[in-house]
């Protein structure tokens, strides 16, 4: 039999308020000095200046470059701030685009050269071997699950290229999960957001990796979610549903160690050439690569379809995904979010490049991407 290994990550302070306990946590580690990097939109916004109420007695600065699909040039940037400060710890405070930034602020203010060159697949790949700065994350949507992450997905500045940095060390010390933080979400974002947390359950439940403790918090993951979305995006006050779905998406991240699938690679090929929100692109193709996928595991969809509770089995369960969107506000096709068909040979050189696709239960070549991003045009 072989050896896996198996690690799961980190502290977890979850539950309305938790962002209250946030400075005493700081104080008690001998820190004074914390960096809050966000993203633009959020430090408008009431959320960030409530929240800054709850850290008195420390020396708090912001950096609030992150924006879109986040680049490397805003890591570098972060990392300037951090140091400008003198600070001596990193709150992440915003959704997967700001903590995947925060955490590697960190190793790009203590470590030489450009964020890229500790990309996982750099040819010349640099170690993080300094000490990094403590690190506590604060999630304010419920769609990638970064704060549970042990890795950061960046663009390159000028290819727009998803490149990833992957180490443990980069992991928050502590999260603090608090669903208030979610209230004030938009309708579209919490559709958006909450079906990336949807697919990464799905996905990494589907992935033929072997990984039990994962398959089992993936489909309590996609239970969690099919039961709380809908209630999330129509009653954007109902605490209840927001809790449920920010835990539905830390189960997604910690499920995904696992792996993940072809929705994410067309995902991250559509992020990288249209720009499109990485929540929203899963949405638009994760039924059309759910329908290819299901000749290949029709046992793991009959499992889906029972914890969503769909009626008729495995075979209902794309139709279902169609209806949840379509209930959430998330319709059209990829040509009505404004992807050109003149634009699908690139998509599917970056989709094939990407590593997601390796854990798909069906395996993908090129001629599948181009059918299944035409199927979804």
């Amino acid at each position: 039999m072989n050896i896996t290994g198996f690690s799961f990550p980190t502290a977890i302070k979850f539950g309305a308020g938790a962002r209250t306990l946030v400075a005493q946590h700081l104080k008690e580690q001998g820190l004074k000095r914390p960096l809050i990097v966000t993203d633009r939109a959020l430090a408008a916004l009431p959320v960030l200046a409530e929240f800054r109420t709850h850290l008195v007695g420390l020396d708090v600065a912001v950096f609030s470059g992150v924006f879109g699909n986040p680049t490397c040039s805003q890591v570098m940037d972060g990392a300037a701030a951090y140091k400008a400060h003198g600070a001596d710890c990193i709150i992440g405070f915003g959704g997967g685009a700001a903590l995947d930034v925060a955490k590697v602020v960190g190793v790009a203010a203590t470590h030489e050269g450009d964020i890229l060159e500790y990309v996982w697949d750099h040819p010349k790949v640099r170690p993080i071997t300094n000490p990094l700065p403590y690190f506590v994350a604060l999630p304010t949507t419920s769609g990638t699950g970064s704060e549970v992450g042990r890795s950061s997905v960046v663009s390159e500045n000028d290819t727009h290229l998803k490149r990833v940095v992957f180490s443990p060390k980069i992991l928050a010390k502590t999260v603090f999960a608090d669903p208030e933080l979610t209230l004030g979400l938009p309708s579209h974002v919490t559709a958006a957001t909450g079906m990336d947390a949807l697919t990464h359950n799905v996905e990494s439940y589907l992935s033929p990796a072997y990984h039990p403790l994962c398959d089992g918090i993936a489909l309590e993951g996609t239970r969690i979610a099919s039961a709380a979305l809908l209630a999330a995006v129509r009653e954007p006050g109902n605490l209840q549903a927001r809790s449920d779905m920010m835990m539905a998406s830390m189960m997604g991240a910690i499920a995904f160690q696992k792996d993940l699938g072809a929705v994410h690679s067309c995902a991250h090929a559509l992020g990288a050439v249209c720009d499109l929100h990485h929540g929203l692109a899963n949405a638009l193709m994760i039924d059309t690569v759910m329908a290819w996928n299901y000749e290949a595991v029709p046992g793991k969809f009959d499992e889906l379809a029972h914890v969503c509770k769909v009626p008729g089995g495995g075979a209902a369960f794309v139709p279902w995904l169609k209806t949840l969107k379509a209930s959430v506000g998330i319709t059209g096709s990829l040509a009505a979010h404004g992807v050109r068909p003149e634009q699908i040979p690139r998509l599917v050189e970056i989709a094939t490049a990407d590593i997601c696709h390796q854990t798909n239960p069906r395996p993908c070549a090129a001629a599948d991407f181009e059918r299944l991003f035409k199927a979804a045009m």
